[in-house]
C-alpha cells in the first residue's frame, strides 16, 4: 500500500490539511476554528477502520444511480448496489478510498492524480483523474476536478465535506443560516432517485432563496422531507458560475460565513440525517444533523435521465473539468 500523507495549505486566515487517501480535506481551519467533521489520522479513513465520505473527493459517479445501472450506447452496465437498490457515490469502494499520487505540493497548492482502471467498481473505461486544491489569501479554497477517459463512461465528481461552522463539530446545525440560489429542486422517489421533473421551491420547505435557518422547516411534514428524513435533495442552480455564489452558509455563533461558487449545474443539500454518533476528532461523537453537506455536482442519476444541462457522460477526447470554491469570511 502507498504511504498515507497529510499536506497543509496555509493562506491568510485559512488552513487546510489534506490527505492523499481519497484526496480528503481532513481539517479546515478558519482563524483556528475547524469547520469540517472527520477523524484525527489519515489511516482512520481506511475502509477497514471507518466507512465514511468525510471530506473526500467522490467518484466515479457521486450521488445515486438508479438500480445500479447506466446505459452506454446500447449497453446496460450493472454496477454494485450499495444503497438499497441503487449505486451510491461510486459503489462500496469508490474513489474516497483510493490513495492518490501527489504531483506537486506547496504552501498554497496541492495537485493529486490517480488512475481509475477499466472495470473499477463496474464502471467501464480507464479514467485519468487530477484534483487540484488552491488556497488564496482572501480565504478561498478552490477545488479543480479533471478527468479523461479512453472509452465512453460516466463522471460526477464532488467534495463531500461535512460542514459545521459553530466552533463545536458535535453541535446541531439547525441554527446555520443557508442561502441557495435555486428556483427549483429535484424531488425524489422512495429510494432517493430523482423524478422526471424539477419542482419550484416556492412556498415549500425547499425555498432557501433568502437566508433561512436550516432548522426552520426541517421537521416539516412535506412528503419529500419525510422521504429524505430532512434535506437530501439536488438543487437546480440558477447561475452556476465562479463569479456569483450559488450558496452561502453562516453560523450565528462564530460569525463564520462560507460562500460556495461552482460551475456545476447542481448542488446536493444534505443535513447529516444519518449521522449516528460515529466517533471522530478527539473522540467526539457526531450526532444526527451535526453537519451540512453542500455537494456541487451533476444531477443525480443524470445518465438515466439525460437532462440537456447535465448528462453525466464522459467521452474520449472530451475531458471533464469542473471547479468549486469555498470562500470563508468572518
Amino acid at each position: 500500500m502507498k504511504a498515507l500523507e497529510v499536506y497543509t495549505l496555509q493562506a491568510g486566515r485559512v488552513r487546510a490539511d489534506i490527505t492523499n487517501l481519497g484526496a480528503r480535506v481532513m481539517r479546515l481551519l478558519v482563524d483556528g476554528t475547524d469547520v469540517v467533521q472527520g477523524f484525527d489520522r489519515p489511516d482512520d479513513y481506511l475502509p477497514e477502520n471507518h466507512l465514511s465520505d468525510f471530506g473526500a473527493v467522490i467518484g466515479r459517479y457521486a450521488n445515486r444511480l438508479a438500480n445500479g445501472r447506466i446505459a452506454l450506447d446500447w449497453d446496460i452496465i450493472q454496477l454494485p448496489r450499495n444503497n438499497g437498490p441503487n449505486c451510491l457515490h461510486g459503489g462500496p469502494r469508490g474513489w474516497q478510498y483510493t490513495i492518490y499520487d501527489v504531483v506537486s505540493a506547496s504552501d498554497t497548492r496541492l495537485e493529486l492524480t490517480m488512475v481509475s482502471p477499466d472495470g473499477d467498481q463496474g464502471f467501464p473505461g480507464t479514467v485519468q483523474v487530477r484534483v487540484v486544491y488552491t488556497l488564496s489569501d482572501d480565504g478561498a479554497l478552490r477545488v479543480d476536478y479533471h478527468a479523461e477517459t479512453d472509452q465512453l463512461t460516466v463522471i460526477n465528481m464532488t467534495n463531500h465535506s461535512y460542514f459545521n461552522l459553530n466552533g463545536d463539530l458535535a453541535s446541531n446545525i439547525h441554527n446555520h443560516l443557508l442561502t441557495i440560489d435555486a428556483d427549483r429542486y429535484s424531488p425524489v422517489n422512495d429510494t432517493m432517485i430523482p423524478l422526471k421533473e424539477h419542482r419550484p421551491v416556492d412556498r415549500s420547505p425547499f425555498d432557501f432563496r433568502q437566508a433561512k435557518a436550516i432548522g426552520q422547516d426541517i421537521e416539516s411534514h412535506h412528503p419529500q422531507m419525510q422521504i429524505g428524513h430532512g434535506y437530501d435533495h439536488n438543487y437546480v442552480l440558477n447561475r452556476p458560475t465562479l463569479d456569483h455564489p450559488s450558496a452561502t452558509l453562516a453560523s450565528p455563533v462564530t460569525g463564520i460565513r462560507m460562500e460556495v461558487y461552482t460551475d456545476a449545474p447542481g448542488l446536493q443539500l444534505y443535513t447529516g440525517n444519518f449521522l449516528d454518533g460515529v466517533h471522530g476528532k478527539g473522540g467526539m461523537s457526531y450526532p444526527r444533523r451535526s453537519a451540512v453537506c453542500l455537494e456541487t455536482q451533476q444531477y443525480p442519476d443524470s445518465p438515466n435521465h439525460r437532462w440537456p444541462e447535465s448528462t453525466g457522460y464522459l467521452h474520449p477526447g472530451q475531458p471533464f473539468h469542473s471547479t468549486t470554491i469555498y470562500k470563508f469570511s468572518i
